[in-house]
């Protein structure tokens, strides 16, 4: 009998030959291939992008780039993606596979300590006005600073944009009772939290691999 998983992945749409070489990269050049966004779930990040029809996202965790990838395919021509990433050795395989991929000028990477790079975000947009504000944020960062990435975020979004923000069922250890207090789960069932209770938004898991987040800014 087969996995439901490749199940899934057998009756779904393949993925490019970029996406193949930096999944093949990830796993030879990395000691955490199992970060990896997938086929499945960067199919389904994909088109759920090109429904949103943003202009203007904002990644925050590019890990190998794969995920970045999948989100600026669905940008239209003058699209842009800003993605941010704390690991500086990982900059030449991202780079190489934006290149391969065929969407290299439309994504800026940033390296750097996340809370910091967005903060200087939140400046030029809301300050100076030297950036638009963004119509889709996607969080696949540290587990731990989900809650601060929300508050930062969240001035920067356009009224009628979304945060979707991945692995918020964390293995289903945010279900156990009582919750595990490890610094992760902490962070991930606070933030489900926060977005189930801010009146701000409307929000809904989706239980896609390890679970997407799926927020709507109202106001």
């Amino acid at each position: 009998m087969k996995d439901i998983g490749e199940y899934i992945a057998e009756h779904s749409t393949r993925e490019t030959e970029a996406l193949e070489w930096i999944k093949k990269q990830t796993h030879i050049r990395t000691n955490h291939a199992r970060m990896l966004t997938g086929a499945v779930q960067g199919r389904f990040l994909k088109m759920l992008a090109e429904a949103v029809s943003p202009r203007n996202i904002l990644e925050i965790g590019t890990f190998t780039g794969y995920s970045a990838v999948c989100l600026a395919m669905a940008l239209p021509g003058d699209g842009h993606l800003d993605t941010l990433e704390i690991n500086d050795e990982l900059e030449d395989l991202i780079t190489e596979g934006f290149a391969r991929a065929g969407v290299a000028e439309k994504i800026s990477l940033v390296i750097g300590d996340a809370k910091e790079s967005l903060a200087r975000l939140r400046k030029e947009i809301l300050e100076d006005g030297t950036r638009p504000l963004y119509d889709l944020v996607y969080m696949d960062a540290n587990k731990r600073e989900y809650p601060e990435y929300y508050d930062l975020v969240f001035d920067i979004v356009k009224p009628g944009g979304y945060i979707l923000a991945d692995n918020v069922l964390w293995d289903g250890k945010v279900c156990r009772e009582p919750l595990p207090q490890d610094r992760q789960t902490v962070g991930i069932a606070t933030f489900n939290e926060m977005a189930a209770r801010d009146p701000r938004v409307e929000s809904v898991i989706i239980p896609v691999r390890d679970g997407l987040n799926f927020i709507r800014k109202i106001r």
